[in-house]
């Protein structure tokens, strides 16, 4: 597949890039050979191949799913609500924002 320089004008305007007039050429060749590589990289058959969940086999290791934090959320509530500009019976207060 190749692409022409009034494509590139065309979608570079739709994306609202500015390309100039003396690196249209440039970039007509930058993407025709992206393109042409992209047609290749289809026509490989890969029926047979098993799609893998990452390329290096790798394994992430996650850190134990344990509670870090003491539970006492009201002490904090409390802690934070007293550096809050407005609060009403444990509630934040904040401005109207929609009629």
């Amino acid at each position: 597949m190749s692409i022409t320089p009034d494509e590139i004008i065309a979608t570079a305007k739709l994306a609202k890039l500015q390309v100039d007039d003396k690196d249209i050429s440039e970039v007509t060749e930058r993407i025709s050979a992206i393109l042409e590589l992209v047609d290749q990289m289809q026509a490989i058959d890969t029926s047979e191949i098993q799609p893998m969940a990452n390329v290096l086999d790798a394994v992430q290791y996650l850190r134990p799913d344990t509670i870090v934090e003491p539970d006492n959320k009201i002490l904090r509530r409390d802690q934070f609500q007293q550096i809050a500009p407005a609060t009403d019976e444990g509630l934040y207060l904040v401005p109207k924002v929609i009629e």
